[in-house]
């Protein structure tokens, strides 16, 4: 038997330690301890031990071992709070059990100690929110506490059903409903969790949090104009709390109105002038409106009220063309040594410092920090490479050429869309850029609306018995719920649409989806944004995406990803040829006219010069690359992976067939 094919009963060591027998424990813990990945439950247990027998180092190096595995971050965060306050440390324990009320709102224990800390610091306000949370909890039936915690602690099928079971007994109840909308927003079931929040607001129609949940959930599903209606009704109801305000000022960004937004920002910081979380959120905003000093501005006052605010730091890092000072690294490689900084902030904080070494041309270093900030996200994600490979499988399973034309004879016919499709940091942003500065042709978002159906389509083939599953059971679809599906898009993406008679659609991971596309909406462009495979998935590598990249976590993911995808597009290329457009990112930088025209003519749009100025044209750019394209276009990005390359051997290695086939200047059409 391996070490990690061993099994415990930790049954009898809870016990000891229920008993105060905390040096019995420890002993039984020993096998645990000892094995080669460490054990979230045994190091909890020792650290708990240690902090009784006062051996509080030892107490934190159990602690530290697990911070980023432990499934019930909230308790660990907890434990940590507990450490801190038997250390005589109250303004780190505060931090801690509120960081722990953060991962798991169900921790009556942090909350207690909130209050506690707050009342000693003659924090009143501050203190009777905490006993507000506390008589929530309290009044909240068990069962639904239970949820909460179950939530929290990532176990989604256990909560979604024990609430359910509840829901049977108590149909009505507002929280039940919005946990279990929690629970389907987590699951990608956004249309289920939409009615969910609806039916409660119904039975509790002032429940802030209902209310604070439907808007999210709404945004979600893009539908702007009802998330921002029902914003403002939230912030009509207290034109001064700040949170309401806080809640308007994101959803008039989401509808590209980054002035107002900006005022709602400035408003709640006259309240609470400190709050690090308002700071960036303005930072973001003034970033994609385009005013980058102001962001700036903006992301350092973040870290002036909130020092270990990693997102702040990242998001500085993340304008690409800003530089670290040398106080401000100082300042990042302390905070990584910290206990005190949660998991979330030591990813953002080791990207930050990734790209500080890179402008410092330390690659070592800077690579360094880029492959454990990954290793800290890969810990967090349930993303599987197989399952994923499984996916793209089923699509070139299930399409054939034939089953695409009899498909698409059903679909919506509307022209208007051109989707850019890819790897992320594949060059999808200049293409959108030089697309977008056609007067025919609106530039929008990475629109997650074909994600949306698709996830839909999978959902109802696992939910209905003899539905099959997505994508095969498109093929039973009748043909009025093709063309239904392909108008809902068309319908639902209005709202980021201009005049323009096209727009464009540049969500990367579509690419999953070409049969899809084709079946509802036949007569939409579709544009592969392609870029050398070391140079992609590094720099893919190198960007800690918001979400929806999980595979970029890793460099054995993302060669595989990678590899998946040229296989996927070139099925495309054969059963449907020339449907595709393949535009390669290295050779817009080397002759950018010849390929503007070449990108147009596939559109069939006429040539206009502003496409190649794209960089003069005013407009929200919301993606990483969006100081890059408000430049005209440079090279220097092309080739930035060779100075990593001594690291980079593996990756190379298992992308060999995607390089041999790629066209450069000595080998234009690839092999």
């Amino acid at each position: 038997m391996t070490e990690n094919s061993m099994n415990f009963d930790i049954t009898d060591i809870q016990k000891k330690i229920a008993a105060g027998q905390f040096d019995a424990a420890l002993d039984d813990l020993q096998p645990m301890l000892q094995l080669q990945e460490p054990h979230a439950d045994a190091n909890y247990m020792a650290a708990v031990c240690c902090r009784y027998t006062n051996s509080f180092d030892q107490a934190q190096k159990h602690l530290n071992a697990i911070k980023d595995l432990a499934a019930d971050k909230g308790r660990v965060y907890q434990e940590q709070g507990y450490l801190y306050r038997a250390r005589k440390q109250m303004p780190q324990a505060l931090a801690a059990f509120q960081t722990a009320c953060q991962m798991n709102p169900a921790l009556i224990s942090s909350w207690q100690n909130q209050a506690e800390l707050h009342q000693l610091q003659g924090n009143a306000m501050a203190c009777q929110q905490a006993i507000a949370q506390i008589q929530r909890l309290h009044a909240l039936p068990k069962t639904l506490v239970s949820v909460t915690d179950l939530i929290a602690q990532g176990k989604l099928v256990k909560a979604e059903a024990l609430c359910k079971k509840f829901l049977q007994q108590n149909a009505t109840h507002p929280e039940a409903m919005r946990l279990l909308a929690d629970i389907a927003m987590q699951l990608g079931a956004m249309e289920e969790a939409e009615f969910l929040l609806d039916s409660a607001s119904t039975f509790a129609p002032d429940n802030s949090q209902i209310r604070i949940d439907h808007i999210a959930v709404l945004r979600r599903r893009q539908k702007f104009e009802a998330s921002l209606k029902a914003a403002e009704a939230l912030y009509r109801s207290d034109p001064q709390n700040p949170q309401f305000q806080s809640v308007y000022a994101i959803e008039k960004m989401q509808i590209g109105d980054y002035a107002e937004a900006v005022a709602m920002f400035n408003r709640v910081l006259e309240r609470i002038p400190h709050d690090a979380l308002t700071h960036t959120g303005k930072g973001h905003a003034l970033k994609t409106w385009g005013k980058q000093s102001e962001a700036i501005e903006s992301y350092r006052a973040a870290i002036a009220h909130k020092p270990d605010h990693g997102e702040a730091y990242y998001s500085l890092s993340n304008l690409k063309t800003y530089e670290f000072s040398d106080d401000e690294v100082q300042a990042m490689l302390e905070l990584v040594e910290r206990d005190s900084v949660t998991s979330a902030g030591r990813v953002y904080i080791h990207f930050a410092l990734g790209k500080a070494f890179e402008d410092r041309q330390d690659w070592s270093r800077s690579f360094a920090y880029y492959q454990e900030g990954n290793r800290y996200k890969k810990q967090q994600s349930r993303y599987t490479a197989e399952q994923m490979t499984e996916e793209l499988l089923s699509q070139r399973a299930f399409f054939s050429g034939e089953t695409i034309k009899r498909l698409a004879a059903s679909g919506c016919p509307d022209p208007a869309p051109i989707f850019i499709v890819g790897l992320p940091r594949a060059g999808s942003t200049l293409l959108e850029q030089i697309l977008s500065s056609h007067s025919m042709v609106d530039g929008t978002l990475e629109l997650p609306n074909m994600l949306s159906i698709a996830q839909k389509l999978r959902r109802k083939g696992h939910g209905q018995e003899g539905a099959g599953k997505y994508p095969d059971l498109i093929g039973s679809l009748p043909p009025e719920e093709l063309h239904k599906l392909g108008q809902q898009y068309i319908d639902e993406t209005r709202i980021h649409r201009g005049s323009a008679p096209y727009f464009i659609d540049k969500m990367p991971n579509n690419f999953r989806h070409i049969g899809l596309i084709k079946a509802i909406l036949p007569n939409a462009k579709i544009i592969d944004a392609r870029r050398h495979p070391i140079a992609c998935c590094f720099s893919g590598f190198k960007q800690l995406f918001a979400e929806g990249q999980e595979f970029s976590y890793s460099l054995d993911d993302i060669a595989r990803y990678y590899n998946d995808y040229v296989t996927l597009m070139d099925y495309w290329d054969e059963v449907i040829p020339g449907a595709v457009l393949k535009v390669c990112y290295e050779e817009v930088t080397v002759d950018l006219e010849n390929q503007v025209k070449r990108i147009l003519d596939y559109c069939e749009l006429p040539f206009e010069r502003s496409c190649l100025e794209f960089y003069k044209t005013e407009r929200a750019v919301r993606t990483a690359s969006s100081e890059q394209v408000r430049q005209p276009i440079y090279q220097t990005g092309v080739n930035q992976w060779r100075s990593f390359e001594p690291w980079l051997g593996p990756l190379k290695q298992a992308l060999t067939p995607a390089l041999e086939s790629y066209p450069t200047p000595e080998n234009p059409e690839g092999q």
